[in-house]
């Protein structure tokens, strides 16, 4: 059964799936596809090229699947994919892909609070958590499990890595390494991120290796050529020390604090 208020404008076009509910004066447009068990409340509009996954939450006035702030988008057919078990948080906006990449993307069970803006071309990993008012420039990428706090802005390309936490009210205009801390104006390196990673059932000799892989990135006798070269002899075959050694190889906006 499809619950759909009187006063929402629903296009017969839209691919709705069971037990969905679309709330009060809520806009869907044609080019649409909605999860099973998803709940839009009122005042939200769900623009073309919106995919939502399975019970997802959407509050009252979020703007889903928005053309993408981008002057060179000249409306060509683009998506954004929001994964299951999502909820977006009041007057959230997350603009669809240009022809960069065709999407944009939020993951599994993620938290997006109010007035976040999630832009063109940017994904978003699965847990991630988005505090209010985080603005995420084209471009971005936020991997899995990631926590970035209140208020805080991240430059277009920039890169958040796994199991990071950024503090609230801050400039991301380099990329964040995975398992980090991340605070301060500037930005700064704060350490590893123990209590999340302790939380999150990391073993303690994990998170003894993750402090010693940082203490080589962010040592001032070494540059991250040089560190790359210590982790890989020191600790190669270490899960966690592939996942940052892969970071560092993609990274193109130098690393946050170094």
């Amino acid at each position: 059964m499809i619950n759909i208020h009187p006063t929402a404008i629903v296009s017969s076009k839209a691919k709705i799936s069971d037990n969905v509910s679309i709330g009060a004066f809520s806009i869907v447009n044609d080019d649409v596809e909605i999860g099973e068990g998803t709940v839009i409340h009122s005042h939200a509009v769900i623009y073309n090229g919106a995919r939502i996954g399975k019970n997802v939450k959407i509050f009252q006035g979020a703007s889903i699947a928005n053309v993408p702030q981008d002057l060179s988008f000249a409306n060509e057919f683009s998506v954004f994919e929001i994964g299951d078990n999502t909820t977006i948080r009041e007057y959230v906006t997350l603009h669809r892909g240009t022809k960069s990449t065709g999407m944009s993307k939020v993951g599994k069970n993620c938290l997006i609070m109010a007035y976040t803006h999630v832009a063109h071309d940017t994904f978003v990993g699965d847990n991630v958590i988005l505090a209010n008012v985080v603005q995420l420039a084209g471009h971005v990428e936020v991997h899995d499990n990631a926590i970035i706090g209140g208020m805080t802005a991240v430059h277009q390309f920039c890169k958040v890595g796994a199991h990071s936490m950024t503090g609230a009210g801050f400039k991301v205009s380099q990329d964040v390494p995975p398992f980090i801390l991340a605070a301060d104006e500037p930005l700064n390196f704060h350490g590893v991120n123990q209590i999340g990673l302790r939380r999150r059932g990391f073993k303690v000799e994990d998170i003894v290796t993750l402090k010693k892989i940082y203490g080589y990135i962010y040592s001032k006798s070494l540059n991250v050529s040089q560190a790359k070269i210590k982790i890989l002899e020191e600790f190669g075959d270490n899960e966690y020390a592939k996942i940052v050694l892969e970071f560092l190889e993609k990274s193109k906006r130098g690393l946050t604090g170094k």
